[in-house]
């Protein structure tokens, strides 16, 4: 006498989920439920691809499609896929998020709040005009970090020089200076209305959105009967702990 067949119950396949009208969704460990007419509602995005033709995705441990990305945010791609709704919070995060997924209306829509139009058509569009900024922006704190041997603070003294006219004190102004001259860090000049209080708060928050905590201050020379000051300097001090 033969044993009939046994057979262990199997997981959802991922072919199966993708078919699947309901879906549900492993997102860096952030679960979700959706619709697959919801996901696939824009034709170009990536969750289109993703959810189209022979399964992209592999499942997690409970047949779950999983998305190895982090999570946190997706839940305000998909409301926005589900009735067009905009976060009010998080946005440039759920920005990137979009960029990712290649959602082009939410990309726009988001490029439109005010946040994101100042940040990349008002302040991106000066620093544009700031030459070697970026650059600039990676010399301070490969410094700073070199010099926190030990210390609490990395005190990195930078120039700014607004203007043509400024740039043409620049050899007097740096022949004035008593620190280390091959360690200052010069920005400018710039064809733009911003004024230098506007860069400097850009540097500032460049620098700590790369998780450092920094402040600019005015670098005071002594003034001297027989050499001009000058007030092209600051100081961009790290506090390390």
């Amino acid at each position: 006498m033969s044993l009939p067949d046994y057979k262990s119950p199997e997981k959802p396949s991922s072919h199966a989920v993708s078919n699947s009208p309901v879906v549900q969704l492993n997102v860096g460990g952030h679960l979700f439920t959706a619709c697959l007419s919801t996901l696939r509602k824009y034709p170009d995005s990536k969750l289109t691809e993703l959810f189209s033709g022979q399964p992209k995705l592999c499942a997690d441990a409970q047949g779950r499609c999983f998305i190895d990305r982090d999570g946190s945010h997706f839940g305000a791609v998909l409301e926005f896929l589900r009735s067009d709704w905009l976060p009010t919070e998080n946005i440039q995060e759920v920005h990137r998020e979009a960029v990712y997924y290649n959602i082009k209306p939410l990309i726009k829509r988001l490029e439109e709040t005010p946040r994101l139009f100042g940040e990349l058509v008002g302040r991106q569009q000066f620093l544009s005009r700031v030459p070697h900024y970026q650059e600039n922006i990676e010399v301070l704190i490969r410094i700073a970090r070199a010099e926190a041997i030990a210390a609490r603070h990395s005190t990195i003294i930078i120039c700014v020089l607004r203007t043509e006219e400024d740039l043409g004190f620049y050899d007097n102004a740096i022949n004035s200076l008593e620190a280390d001259k091959e360690s200052v860090v010069t920005f400018g000049p710039w064809k733009a209305v911003p004024s230098v209080k506007d860069l400097l708060d850009c540097v500032q928050m460049d620098i700590e959105r790369q998780g450092y905590r920094v402040s600019v201050q005015p670098h005071v020379m002594e003034k001297s009967f027989l050499s001009r000051s000058y007030d092209y300097f600051y100081k961009v001090i790290f506090t390390w702990w």
